[in-house]
Formats: structure tokens, C-alpha cells, sequence
């Protein structure tokens, strides 16, 4: 299961990059892409923290350095609510989503309906990766303390 998981997550990455170079943004990284959807999920600003929180990262560095390069690329934007520093997606960056969505569902939705993919299957695949991820957030907690 394990080996099956980390092929997922490297194919995953490749995708997402080779994606976001195909909607006219190369050399991002597989995590600047992550945090650039998530800066324009819902239409709100987010924080470091919620960002670190939806994305299960604990290295608020990492992040900061990514949103430091999405900034630098014109892709997102700071602002401040109350004493905290936010981040929002630019007209840019939300162009760009818009154009990494159509190649998305040109090439990988479709190409998942065509194969038979079932979509209720993924539906439970996905709740089962949120709870082994949870198991494994256990286990790293656990074997800290040893």
C-alpha cells in the first residue's frame, strides 16, 4: 500500500507541474501549485497558518518561501487582516487556475470517464487516504515520543 502511495503522490506531481507549464506557468514547483489552488479556493484570503493547516505542512518555512516565488510571479498577493499577513489570488493567478482547469478536465477528467472510473469509488478512495493520513499523523506523533 505504502509503495502504491508514494508512486500516486509522484505521478501526481509530475502531473500537476506538467499541467501548470501546459497553462502557460513553467518551473513551478508541485507545491507552489498546491498553494496557489489554495489561495484561490472559496475567493478569500488565507493565512500561513490555514494554508499550513489545509495542507497538513508543518514547515511554515516551506510554504513562506513558495508564496515568496508565487508573489514574485505576479500570482498572488499579501494584505493584512488584523495583525495577521494574508495571501490572495491575483486576476493573474486566477487566470491561470482557470486555464490549468480546462487542461485538467480535458486531459485527466475525461480521460477518467472514459476509462470507467467509477466516480463514487473516488469518493471513497478519497476518504480513505484523509483517514490513513490521520493514522499516519498518529504514528509520527507516537514514534516522536520514543
Amino acid at each position: 500500500m505504502e509503495f502504491a502511495v508514494t508512486m500516486a503522490n509522484h505521478a501526481f506531481q509530475r502531473w500537476i507541474t506538467r499541467c501548470m507549464t501546459a497553462a502557460g506557468a513553467s518551473g513551478m514547483s508541485p507545491l507552489e501549485v498546491l498553494i496557489l489552488h489554495l489561495v484561490r479556493h472559496r475567493g478569500r484570503p488565507k493565512t500561513l497558518a490555514d494554508i499550513c493547516l489545509m495542507l497538513n505542512i508543518e514547515d511554515t518555512h516551506l510554504v513562506n518561501y513558495a508564496l515568496r516565488k508565487l508573489a514574485e510571479r505576479g500570482l498572488v498577493e499579501t494584505g493584512r487582516k488584523a495583525k495577521e499577513k494574508t495571501v490572495a489570488i491575483t486576476d493573474e493567478g486566477a487566470g491561470l487556475c482557470a486555464r490549468y482547469a480546462e487542461i485538467r478536465e480535458a486531459l485527466l477528467v475525461r480521460g477518467a470517464k472514459a476509462a470507467g472510473i467509477d466516480p463514487v469509488e473516488i469518493s471513497r478512495l478519497s476518504a480513505l487516504l484523509r483517514t490513513l493520513s490521520g493514522s499516519y499523523d498518529q504514528a509520527a506523533r507516537a514514534a516522536a515520543a520514543l
